[in-house]
C-alpha cells in the first residue's frame, strides 16, 4: 500500500469560554480506486466537510475548489483544479463516546460531501496528491499558536505503489468524542481499518496547515496567505501546525500524560487541564516490515468540567459522608432496600455486593431484598455502572446494615374500676440488646410521663388510648397503644343550687358538678313532687307550693353507682295573681279619663305604673295627658313576699270629626258664607279638597282644611252660578290611615 494522508479537524464549541466558529470547521478524505485504461488510472475521491451548524457561520463552499499536484517531497507541480459543489447536507449526530455527557448546548454539526473522480497518468517515481485548503481554525484552540491564523489542509496522497496496485485508502473506525470530561479517564478506540491486512502502527504526529487571514478585512482571498487559497499558485509541501512549547508538543498534545497505544491506537489519560487542544494521529501501516503508508488525520478534543451524571442512594436510617448509608433493623431479618439512585437514565447496571460472613453476597437489580441469618453487622456496596469506562457515569454507595436484636413494648395497668383514684402502670418491655434506655408514655393529649412505671390520674371519664414508645442502646423503638378504660363514679355528689327558695311556679336549673362524670352516665333525679328524669344536667318546674327534697342516682357505663340526697333543698313559696279591668274599654281623645278596677287573687298590696306614673292605689282613676299607646303594669305582692305582674297596652285613640254642609249663601252676611268642613281636625294631614261644576270643570282647590270655597272661580274671579257643585276630600288620618270623602253642594244666592 503507498503512503495515504488523511486529515480531519473538529472546531466546534468549547466549555468554559468557546468562541463560536464562524466557518467550515473540518473534513475528511478518502479515495477509491475505480479503474485502469493503459497508463490513466482513475479514483474517486470523498471529501467530507464538516461545519458548525450553530450560530450563524458560514455555509459550505459552493465551487470549492480542489487541487491536484504531482511530485514528491518538496518538489510539486499544479496538474489541475477542481470545481465542486456540495451534496448530501445533513446534520450529525455528535457521539460524545460518553454515556453520561451530554452534549454543551450551542453545539451542532452540519456535514457536506463532495464527491468526484480523478483521472491522470500512473507515475512510478512520483505520487499525486488531491487537497483542500481553508482558514481558519478556532481561536479558542489552546495548545498551539495565534490559532486564528492558522488553517487546515484535508489532503489524501496516491503513492506509486497504490497507483500500480490499484489500492484504496484506509480509513478510521470512527471518530473521536467532541467533549471529553477533565479530571476523568479518557479511554477512547482510535483504531483503523486496512483492507489489505497491513500491520497498523499509531502515535500522535503534527497537523498540518494553510493558507491565513487575508481576504477578511484586507488582501487576496486566493492568496496562499488568504482564506480559501488558490491550489495553482499554492502547493504543496505544507506546514507544519506550532505548538506552545514546552508546555504541549504533537506527541503530548493535551500536556498532562495523555497517550495512544502503538499497537491498539487507544488513547487513554486523564486530562486535566480544561481547554480546547488539536491532536495530530498518524496511523502507518507496514508489510512485510517495510512502511508502505501513513495516514493521518487531525482532531480537536475539548475538555470541559463534568458533574457526576449519577449518584448512588438508598433509603437509609443514616447518611455519612453522602456516600455512607446505614440501615437498621430491629428484630427483623427481612430487609428490602429502596434504590433511590439517579439520575435512572443514565444509570446501566447495578451492582449490589455484601460481606455475609466472609462469603460475597451479589445482586444485578435496582432495588433488591434479602434474609440476612443472623443478628450483626454486614458491610455492603451498590456500584453504579461498575463495568463503564467513564468515572463521570460512575458512583458507589457504602451500605452497612446492622441487624440488631428485637426490642418489644409491653405494660400492664392497675386501678379501681369504681373509684376515681390514679392508675398505677407498669412496664413490661423487653429488649434482647439489654435495659430499655428511653420510655415515653403518653396518656392522654396532655399528659405525658419518662418514667419506668408511672402513675397518672386522669379528670374526665372515657377510653383512654395509653401509648408506650420504648427505645434501647441500638436505637431500637417500639410502641404499643392499649385501651383504658376509666368510668369511675364520682367520690361525692355535687349539684347546685346547694338550697332555693322561689316564688310558685319555680323553673329550676340543676348544675351536676360531680366528677368525674359525662354524658354517658345514667343521671336519675328525684325532684321530690312525684317527677323524675334522666339527664346530666336538667331543668325542673315547680309549680306547688311546698318543701321538697332532691335526690341523685348515678350509673357509670361500666355499672358502677352512687347517689346523694338533699332533704328540704327547694322551698316553693305561695305568690299573688295580678289581675285588672278598665273603663270606658275604648278610651279616645274625647274620652281620656279612665277607671282601673283591680282583679287580683291574693295580694296584700297594689302598684301600678301608667306610663311612668306611679300610683299606690288598689283602684286607681287616671286621665291620660295625650292621645296613643300607653303601657299600664300592675304589680302586687303577696304576704309571702312572692309578686306578681300584669302588663297591658292601652290606646287612647286620636279621633278626627269632618262634616260638611250640603248648601251655602255666600252673600256677606256673615252667616254660611263659604263652603268647608266643621269638626275636630288635629292630626290631620295631606289635607285636599277639589270641586267641580256640572261640565266638569275644576273652580276650586286647596290644602288648607280652615280654608273654604266662597262660590267664586279659584275664590277670586267671578262668581259662579247657583246650583250643584260636586266635591272631594282626601286626608291622612292620626294613625297614617288614608280618607277620601265624595259628595254635593248646593250654591244658593
Amino acid at each position: 500500500m503507498k503512503p495515504v494522508l488523511f486529515f480531519i479537524v473538529v472546531i466546534l464549541f468549547l466549555v468554559p469560554s468557546v468562541t463560536q466558529a464562524k466557518h467550515i470547521v473540518g473534513g475528511d478524505v478518502t479515495y477509491e480506486f475505480v479503474s485502469r485504461q493503459g497508463d490513466q488510472v482513475t479514483f474517486e475521491v470523498l471529501f467530507t466537510m464538516y461545519r458548525d451548524s450553530q450560530g450563524g457561520g458560514a455555509q459550505f463552499d459552493n465551487q470549492g475548489r480542489f487541487g491536484l499536484f504531482r511530485g514528491n517531497g518538496n518538489s510539486w507541480s499544479h496538474v489541475r483544479t477542481y470545481i465542486e459543489n456540495p451534496m448530501d447536507i445533513s446534520n450529525i449526530n455528535i457521539d460524545t463516546g460518553n454515556p453520561c455527557l451530554e452534549v454543551p448546548t450551542g453545539v451542532g454539526v452540519q456535514s457536506g460531501v463532495y464527491k468526484f473522480t480523478i483521472t491522470f497518468t500512473q507515475s512510478t517515481t512520483e505520487s499525486y496528491m488531491i487537497a483542500y485548503q481553508r482558514c481558519c481554525r478556532n481561536n479558542s484552540i489552546f495548545n498551539i499558536l495565534v490559532p486564528e491564523d492558522t488553517g487546515a489542509v484535508f489532503s489524501a496522497t496516491i503513492s506509486p505503489f497504490a497507483q500500480s496496485e490499484g489500492d484504496n485508502s484506509p480509513t478510521f473506525n470512527d471518530f473521536p468524542p467532541v467533549v471529553i470530561c477533565a479530571n476523568s479517564l479518557l479511554n477512547f478506540d482510535h483504531s483503523a481499518t486496512d483492507k489489505d491486512g497491513d500491520q497498523i502502527v499509531y502515535s500522535f504526529c503534527t497537523p498540518l496547515t494553510a493558507g491565513g487571514t487575508d481576504g477578511v478585512m484586507g488582501g487576496s482571498a486566493d492568496a496562499c496567505t488568504g482564506i480559501t487559497p488558490d491550489p495553482v499558485n499554492c502547493r504543496p509541501p505544507f506546514d507544519e501546525v506550532s505548538f506552545r512549547l514546552p508546555a504541549y508538543r504533537f506527541d503530548d498534545p493535551l500536556g498532562n500524560g495523555v497517550s495512544i497505544d502503538p499497537n491498539t491506537g487507544v488513547i487513554s489519560g486523564i486530562p486535566q487541564v480544561l481547554g480546547q487542544f488539536v491532536v495530530g494521529v498518524c496511523a502507518t501501516t507496514f508489510r512485510n516490515g517495510v512502511e508502505i503508508s501513513r495516514l493521518s488525520r487531525d482532531f480537536q478534543f475539548n475538555v470541559t468540567s463534568c458533574e457526576v451524571a449519577v449518584q448512588a442512594s438508598i433509603g437509609a436510617d443514616k447518611i455519612v459522608d453522602g456516600d455512607g448509608f446505614i440501615v437498621n433493623s430491629c428484630g427483623d431479618f427481612d430487609i428490602d432496600f429502596v434504590n433511590l439512585s439517579t439520575d435512572q437514565t443514565k444509570i446501566f447496571s447495578y451492582d449490589w455486593q455484601f460481606d455475609v460472613n466472609g462469603d460475597l453476597v451479589e445482586f444485578d437489580t435496582r432495588d433488591i431484598s434479602y434474609t440476612f441469618p443472623d443478628t450483626g453487622r454486614y458491610d455492603g456496596l451498590l456500584l453504579l455502572n461498575n463495568e463503564g469506562d467513564f468515572d463521570n457515569c460512575k458512583d458507589t454507595a457504602f451500605v452497612t446494615v446492622n441487624i440488631f436484636p428485637a426490642i418489644n413494648a409491653d405494660f400492664e395497668f392497675a386501678y379501681d374500676t369504681c373509684v376515681a383514684g390514679p392508675v398505677d402502670f407498669t412496664d413490661l418491655s423487653f429488649s434482647g440488646a439489654g435495659d430499655i434506655l428511653v420510655h415515653e408514655w403518653t396518656f392522654e393529649q396532655n399528659g405525658t410521663s419518662d418514667l419506668k412505671d408511672p402513675s397518672y390520674s386522669y379528670q374526665t371519664p372515657g377510653v383512654k388510648p395509653i401509648k408506650l414508645a420504648v427505645e434501647d442502646k441500638n436505637e431500637c423503638r417500639d410502641s404499643l397503644v392499649r385501651d383504658l378504660t376509666w368510668f369511675p363514679v364520682p367520690p361525692l355528689v355535687i349539684i347546685d343550687p346547694n338550697i332555693f327558695v322561689g316564688c310558685q311556679p319555680a323553673s329550676i336549673r340543676f348544675d351536676n358538678l360531680s366528677s368525674p362524670i359525662d354524658s354517658t352516665y345514667d343521671v336519675i333525679w328525684d325532684f321530690g313532687d312525684g317527677n323524675t328524669v334522666n339527664e346530666l344536667s336538667p331543668t325542673h318546674i315547680y309549680d306547688d307550693v311546698g318543701t321538697y327534697s332532691i335526690s341523685v342516682e348515678i350509673t357509670s357505663p361500666i355499672d358502677c353507682q352512687t347517689d346523694g340526697s338533699f332533704n328540704n333543698l327547694i322551698k316553693v313559696l305561695e305568690s299573688p295573681e295580678a289581675g285588672f279591668s278598665f273603663t270606658p274599654e275604648m278610651p279616645s281623645i274625647f274620652n281620656k279619663t279612665v277607671d282601673f278596677t283591680d282583679e287580683s287573687v291574693g295580694a296584700a298590696t297594689w302598684f301600678y305604673n301608667i306610663g311612668g306614673v306611679g300610683i299606690l292605689e288598689q283602684n286607681p282613676t287616671y286621665t291620660f295627658p295625650d292621645t296613643g299607646l300607653v303601657e299600664v303594669v300592675q304589680i302586687v305582692s303577696h304576704p309571702s313576699g312572692c309578686t306578681d305582674s300584669l302588663s297591658i297596652l292601652l290606646d287612647i285613640e286620636p279621633l278626627v270629626t269632618l262634616h260638611l254642609p250640603n248648601a251655602f249663601t255666600p252673600n256677606n252676611d256673615g252667616l254660611n258664607d263659604t263652603f268647608k268642613g266643621k269638626g275636630f281636625f288635629d292630626g290631620f294631614k295631606d289635607y285636599k279638597m277639589n270641586i267641580w261644576n256640572r261640565w266638569g270643570e275644576k273652580v276650586y282647590e286647596t290644602e288648607d282644611p280652615q280654608i273654604g270655597w266662597n262660590g267664586k272661580n279659584n275664590n277670586n274671579q267671578e262668581n259662579s252660578p247657583v246650583g250643584v257643585y260636586v266635591y272631594t276630600i282626601e286626608y291622612t288620618g292620626p294613625r297614617g290611615e288614608m280618607n277620601q270623602l265624595k259628595g254635593h253642594v248646593t250654591l244658593i244666592r
